[in-house]
C-alpha cells in the first residue's frame, strides 16, 4: 500500500523497483494497481491507499531484501508477503454499498422492540 500523497511517477518508480527485485531472485506472475481505497483506520493520519497486488515465485533471500527495502523506500506505508492459495483470484474486492451507521443500528432496535413485546396487552403471567 502506497502513500496517496505521493505523485503518480513515484508510485510507477516503486512498483517497476519492486518488479526488479522480483525478477533479480524469482518469477514475476502478475502485477496490478487495485488504485485508490479507503482504509479501515487512519495509517499516518491518511484515511486513503494506493493498493498494488504483486503476485510472484522467489526464494526466501530474495522475499527477505525485498522486504526489507520495502520497509525503508519512502512512500511505501504497509506491505505484506504471504503464501497465495492455490486455486484463489487476484481481483480486487468489490467495493460495497456504505450503510449508514444510525440507520442500521435504529432498525436492528426497533426490530428487537417489536420481537420483545407481549402478544397482548392483557395477558397476565404467572
Amino acid at each position: 500500500m502506497l502513500d496517496p500523497d505521493v505523485p503518480d511517477e513515484r508510485r510507477d518508480e516503486i512498483a517497476a523497483q519492486t518488479r526488479q527485485r522480483i525478477e533479480a531472485g524469482g518469477t514475476l506472475k502478475h502485477d496490478a494497481s487495485w488504485g485508490m481505497r479507503k482504509l479501515a483506520y487512519e495509517i499516518r493520519h491518511k484515511g486513503e491507499g494506493a493498493y498494488h497486488l504483486v503476485l510472484f515465485t522467489a526464494t526466501p533471500a530474495t522475499l527477505e531484501e525485498l522486504s526489507r527495502v520495502l520497509k525503508i523506500t519512502d512512500g511505501v506505508m504497509r506491505h505484506l508477503a504471504v503464501r497465495r492459495v492455490v486455486g484463489s483470484t487476484a481481483r480486487p474486492p468489490e467495493p460495497t454499498p456504505e450503510e449508514p451507521v444510525a440507520v442500521a443500528a435504529v432498525e436492528r432496535q426497533d426490530a428487537e422492540t417489536e420481537s420483545s413485546a407481549p402478544e397482548s396487552a392483557g395477558e397476565e403471567t404467572e
